[in-house]
């Protein structure tokens, strides 16, 4: 019997992923063919490089920071988050550089839309739920745009949330201002500025 034991205990931590130790994310992560691997996401992957965690079809793909940690932790990577991300952009290899010219600027915008977010107790002040068509209004120096985006989180009055723009298929900063509307731009500080 306590053989039987000590083989059942063996199997498990041969069968149980070893920690590769921690690994970073990439500064501007980007794949080629449309399957983003822990390679394409971390620094440092090694082994585990190889393991597919989403498919891009578009541009980008954006990921929940929580889940791509724990896709990470079940292939044997310890990634700690360190800056509180609450998601990240992957994009395509050849649409990075057309997207920012250099990669200094290039890890900005990507950087700027995983602020974490104000802290919010109650989910019923929740205004702008994932998924939504939020109508987004920029608003600077007598320039007054609107567009149409679809919301890839959600948020409360005066919190940020990134949104995807249903023509260009790219993700910007907003704030939330009411159910479906955000403002972008200057004017979004002023509205997160005073929700506080």
């Amino acid at each position: 019997m306590r053989a039987l034991i000590l083989g059942a205990a063996a199997a498990l931590l041969v069968a149980a992923p070893a920690l590769a130790g921690p690994v970073s994310l990439k500064a501007n992560p980007v794949d080629i063919d449309g399957a983003v691997t822990l390679g394409d996401v971390f620094d440092g992957a090694g082994s585990a490089a190889g393991v597919v965690v989403g498919r891009r079809s578009g541009p980008s793909v954006v990921f929940e920071a929580g889940q791509l940690q724990a896709m990470a932790r079940q292939a044997g990577l310890d990634w700690t988050n360190p800056n509180g991300l609450r998601r990240v952009v992957v994009r395509h290899a050849a649409a990075a550089p057309a997207d920012a010219g250099s990669p200094t600027t290039a890890a900005a915008p990507v950087a700027a839309s995983f602020a974490p977010a104000p802290r919010r107790s109650a989910y019923a002040d929740r205004i702008i739920s994932r998924n939504d068509i939020v109508e987004v209004l920029y608003e600077a120096d007598g320039l007054r745009l609107t567009i149409s985006g679809r919301a890839e989180g959600a948020a409360a009055e005066g919190q940020r949330l990134a949104i995807r723009n249903l023509q260009s298929g790219r993700i910007f900063d907003a704030v939330a201002v009411a159910p479906g509307r955000a403002v972008a731009g200057p004017a979004a500080r002023t509205h997160q500025f005073a929700a506080r």
